[in-house]
């Protein structure tokens, strides 16, 4: 059998090392490849893997980097013993993909913010409308951005965040630039709001039917952030919890409330059945009778 080094395991092609699993992209854009999490379940693609610098990033959890990272995630098992089951299955499963990058390559797979203005283009306008939020607030909140990557210019909405970076959507890209950070709208209230992204946080706006958020709101962006925004969240009397109801935001929810379970509270039965809060709006938009009978409203 092959004795395989963890230099050995960081060559092979994480693309074809996935399709051996069974994962195979949902989205490719250049060098990007987009999957559905094999860490955990969703129903949108966030899970990228860049074929080129054979790197990963999971934008639910916030966590990336090489194949041994990703195999002792996956099998939840020892560095050791992933490079044994690599070992067993080495050739001919998938290859090698040694990733040779310069210095000018690795600049190009930055994402560059070259501009930032009020929101108007009508595809990202549409887009918005598609995910049921009023264009007056996306236009509030958000900003139409142009950036750079490999080369090429993008034109997307920006979310902004505490440290001057930005979230990055529309219907065809998912991302964020540097630096990665939450996004507090403070409203001077004892209460606080968490959402996991901004279009749940937006959601939660257009649901409310008032003229100002009836709290503080945090965006945490990355789960990651959660722990780290403990103090910030602490500060209030009331901590809602607005978080996916995929494994990554339920585990994160229950984390929470084991802290403090009088102050932090679980809202996410209001959209139970429901991946997020905007998959609730959306779904609210279209069968509005269904959700006046139930009485439902936030």
């Amino acid at each position: 059998m092959l004795k395989l080094s963890c230099k050995g395991a960081r060559q092979f092609d994480l693309v074809d090392y996935l399709a051996s699993l069974g994962h195979h992209p949902q989205k490719i854009s250049n060098q990007d490849y987009w999957y559905l999490s094999p860490l955990r379940t969703e129903r949108t693609p966030s899970f990228k893997v860049n074929r080129r610098l054979n790197s990963w990033y999971d934008h639910g959890i916030g966590k990336g980097g090489n194949l041994i990272d990703f195999g002792v995630l996956y099998f939840n098992c020892s560095v050791s013993d992933l490079l044994h089951r690599l070992a067993l299955r080495a050739a001919p499963d998938f290859s090698f993909h040694p990733p040779t990058v310069s210095a000018d390559e690795k600049k190009e797979d930055k994402i560059v913010i070259l501009a930032n203005r009020p929101l108007n283009s009508p595809a990202l306008l549409g887009y918005i409308q598609k995910r049921q939020i009023p264009v007056e607030i996306a236009r509030h909140f958000c900003e139409e951005v142009d950036f750079l990557l490999y080369g090429k210019k993008y034109t997307v909405i920006g979310f902004r965040n505490e440290a001057g970076g930005y979230e990055l959507r529309s219907e065809h890209f998912k991302g964020s630039s540097s630096p990665k950070d939450v996004t507090f709208i403070n409203n001077h209230t004892q209460q606080v709001s968490v959402f996991e992204g901004f279009f749940s946080f937006l959601s939660f706006f257009s649901a409310t039917d008032r003229a100002v958020l009836p709290s503080n709101c945090l965006v945490l962006n990355s789960l990651s952030f959660l722990e780290k925004s403990r103090p910030l969240m602490e500060q209030h009397q009331t901590i809602q919890l607005f978080l996916d109801r995929d494994t990554a935001g339920i585990n994160h929810t229950q984390l929470a409330l084991k802290w403090d379970n009088d102050r932090y509270i679980d809202r996410t039965d209001f959209y139970q059945g429901h991946k997020d809060l905007n998959d609730w709006l959306v779904s609210h938009h279209h069968n509005p009778k269904e959700n006046q009978r139930k009485g439902k409203r936030l």
